[in-house]
């Protein structure tokens, strides 16, 4: 490690500097038409490829894009579009009982707090975040297994959980960069620092992070 990047808050800050050069856009990696069709999307993504989350929704909002639509709709005919993206029933099962609480608690809108939110089948903090950063503009920083792998490769946080994770690279970054943050370090970790072609000692950052590192970092999970 070079002494300009010792610190946490060094790291952080080329980091930052780093991605918002290479990545001036960050548009949303699920297709979506609004906060229903991301909020179902980005449950869809749970231990998935939001590349086949996009190939599966059209299907599904052509059979229904909408609470109200979908409520009227078997489980087992939501399960057998979204197969593909595994874990099948679960999901099916959470995408057809949210829909029917968000007819009974929110008049079918999507609900815009954390605690509503995580209060609705299948939905857990990740995706609560997703939606309340990408929707409404709130600052929050949705942790996935790419920014986890990353956040731990450049010594932002030694958490073993992506809660851990969260909370460290919370206090590293202002709130008001948090949303697109997130964002460009996922971009990152699909590009440069991948599970396999980056074992923390290849991709660009990590290298100039630490150019002295020999071994490989193997994530905590």
């Amino acid at each position: 490690m070079t002494d300009s990047y010792r610190t946490k808050a060094s790291r952080a800050a080329y980091i930052d500097q780093q991605l918002e050069e290479l990545y001036r856009e960050t548009p949303i990696p699920l297709d979506h038409k609004d906060a229903y069709t991301l909020l179902v999307a980005v449950l869809l993504s749970a231990q998935c490829t939001d590349k086949r989350v996009n190939l599966v929704t059209p299907s599904l909002w052509a059979l229904a894009d909408n609470p109200v639509a979908m409520a009227q709709v078997p489980v087992a005919e939501i399960q057998a579009i979204i197969r593909p993206c595994g874990l099948s029933p679960q999901k099916a099962k959470a995408i057809s009982g949210l829909s029917r609480l968000l007819l009974e608690r929110h008049a079918g809108a999507v609900p815009r707090t954390f605690e509503e939110l995580e209060a609705l089948p299948g939905v857990g903090h990740k995706t609560a975040s997703v939606v309340m950063s990408q929707v409404w503009g709130e600052p929050a920083f949705p942790v996935d297994t790419h920014i986890h792998r990353l956040a731990q490769r450049w010594k932002l946080t030694a958490g073993r959980n992506v809660g851990q994770t969260e909370r460290d690279l919370k206090k590293l970054f202002a709130p008001e960069r948090w949303n697109q943050l997130h964002l460009r370090i996922i971009f990152y970790g699909r590009e440069h620092c991948t599970a396999r072609g980056c074992d923390g000692t290849v991709c660009g950052i990590c290298t100039t992070l630490f150019p002295d590192r020999q071994r490989a970092v193997r994530t905590r999970k």
